[in-house]
């Protein structure tokens, strides 16, 4: 049962992190073409924080639930470098790093816990199929 939340929430922080990519990526697109999206309120500040609220949670659950499946701290170790980056960025801001610098740090920390994830993913399906096969 623990192996379904796991995998759940890594496919749900895969989800969240592309969705944090495609924010930072698609956004400025959409608010020049559709300037009355900015009543929605997808640039604000607090969408960054609910994001980051998502992400990090989910995202340590379902790393520390791998990493003592599969004994892998790299992965941890990676995911918690993109966690860290995620949140500097919100916590920096554009006001100082600018706003390339803060879409460039969020990319970097999405795409991190994306593929430490999907690292997490594979390694526990791996162990799971070994102790199936009685490796």
């Amino acid at each position: 049962m623990t192996n379904t939340y796991r995998s759940t929430a890594d496919k749900a922080a895969i989800g969240l992190s592309l969705l944090c990519a495609l924010h930072c990526l698609a956004l400025p697109l959409f608010l020049s073409v559709f300037p009355a999206l900015v009543a929605i309120g997808f640039q604000d500040e607090r969408f960054h924080l609910l994001m980051l609220m998502s992400v990090v949670p989910m995202s340590l659950f379902a790393l520390t639930l791998g990493c003592r499946q599969h004994r892998s701290f790299y992965v941890l170790g990676t995911g918690g470098l993109g966690i860290l980056f995620l949140i500097a960025s919100v916590a920096l801001g554009h006001d100082l790093l600018g706003e390339s610098g803060e879409t460039a740090m969020t990319l970097i920390g999405a795409a991190l816990v994306s593929v430490s994830h999907v690292l997490n993913f594979k390694l526990c399906r791996s162990v799971e199929a070994c102790a199936d096969e009685r490796c």
